[in-house]
Parts: C-alpha cells; structure tokens; sequence
C-alpha cells in the first residue's frame, strides 16, 4: 500500500508512468514503490513540487530556525550540493530551469559557473534537456555517461566501492529502501547526502565531512563532471558539469585547509 506522500507525487507528476519519466527511471520501478526511497527525495521534489516535509515526514522534518545554527558557508556547500543532486538524479523541470536561470555569478570561478549555468537554463527546452539526460544518463541499454563511484573507479558496477559505502552508510543510519534497485554509489545520492552533512544542526565535524569527501566522492566525481562536460550528446549538462567539477575542486581545496 502506498503512503500518502507518494500518493500526492503521483497525483501531481500526472500518473506511475509520468512520475518515472519525469525523474529518469523505469515505471516497474516506481509500481514497486510503497513510499519515496530516500535517495529519490529531492528527484521527486522537484519534478512534482510536492515538498520533501511531506514525501518523507520520518526523514524530513519541518525546518527549525534557531539563530545562526547553521553556518552559512554550510548552507551555501548543502545548496550548491542539493542543486547538483537534482541535476544528477533527473532532468530539471521547467519550475527549476527558471530558478537556476536566476543564479548570479560573479568574477570567481564559481561565480561564473553559476552564470554560464544561469545562461544555459534561460534558453533551455524542457523537452530538450529532457532527451539529454536520458542519452547522457539513461540511453537504449545505457547512457553516454555512468554515474556510479564504481564503474569509475573499476570499471564496473556494484564493486568494492558500492560495498565501502554501504558500510559508512550504516555507520551514518542510512538504510537501503526495500525494491529500490539503484545502488547507493549513484553521484546523485552522495550529493545528497553530503547536502544533508552541510546543512545538519549541529553540522557534523568537518573532519566527519571531509572523510566521507574523499572517500566517497572527491576520488572519481570530479571525473564525471569533466566527462560530461566534453560528452558528445551533453549541452544544458556541460554547464552543469563545469559547476560540479569547479565547486568540488573548491571543496577539495577548503577541507586540506580544515585538516
């Protein structure tokens, strides 16, 4: 039986088959569901506009404002993070295209990935970007591009590395959704999380954070975002590539200054 979170995403997203479309996967998939796999939260989110708070109540509660609890350079890092996972997990929806067509940039080099980004979602086609993501990330048997910790650190997947996460996952109480059947290493999940990491009250140490960095993402996922920006079938996405490749080499660069 489904609850009633994924009820209202189904409802909103036109049907099963639209709400799979729409955030990239197959439609079995979502038939299977009984409520939204964690690692969905945010792909769903933004294609139904059905807010996280009611999707997943036991994972996301309302946001408590207490002062400055959150740092706001860990507001900006859970942001930029969020804003990566949603790109990864699903091709944006025209709600979104309009919101990062909004982003401002500035003479740094994150500034101006945040302008180039903002430029291409301005003259962006849903539908366009759409049949990108699925050629970049889904294809006919599978996309241009994988993007699982796994396939790029061995070639394959469901490897040494997926069996790693899992591991630090459990540590973190993060458990895997019964009949979800994407593996954990997806760059869209621990984008996720790290976004989750960023904005926690208290924020976890940044030598917590940096360790689940550089064991888990900063080894391969630069890599990715450098592919996709030179992918044949990417456009909208080589900006989205250049945002993550520079935003994560600026994590890396801040976390050997924290240690």
């Amino acid at each position: 039986m489904r609850d009633a979170g994924l009820e209202r995403a189904i409802d909103a997203a036109g049907g099963v088959a639209e709400l799979a479309r729409k955030i990239g996967i197959a439609q079995p998939s979502v038939s299977n569901w009984n409520r939204v796999p964690a690692q969905r939260v945010i792909a769903v989110e933004a294609v139904t506009g059905i807010p996280r708070t009611l999707l997943r109540p036991d994972l996301y509660s309302e946001p408590v404002v207490v002062g400055d609890a959150v740092d706001p350079i860990d507001a900006a890092r859970a942001r930029e993070y969020a804003l990566l996972a949603n790109l990864l997990w699903s091709a944006p929806s025209a709600a979104l295209l309009e919101q990062i067509a909004q982003l401002k940039g500035d003479a740094t080099p994150l500034g101006r990935a945040h302008a180039a980004l903002a430029d291409a979602a301005s003259v962006a086609v849903v539908s366009e970007v759409e049949r990108e993501y699925f050629d970049l990330f889904v294809g006919l048997g599978r996309g241009e591009l994988l993007p699982y910790a796994s396939y790029y650190l061995t070639g394959f997947l469901n490897e040494r590395p997926l069996s790693r996460l899992r591991d630090d996952l459990a540590l973190l109480g993060i458990e895997r959704v019964e009949n979800n059947f994407e593996p954990e290493d997806h760059a869209g999940t621990l984008c996720e999380i790290m976004a989750e990491l960023a904005a926690a009250s208290p924020t976890p140490s940044p030598d917590a954070q940096r360790v689940f960095f550089e064991k888990h993402v900063s080894l391969w996922m630069g890599r990715l975002f450098a592919d996709m920006e030179k992918a044949e079938n990417a456009g909208f996405y080589r900006s989205v590539g250049t945002l993550g490749r520079v935003f994560l080499e600026i994590e890396a660069e801040a976390f050997t200054f924290a240690n």
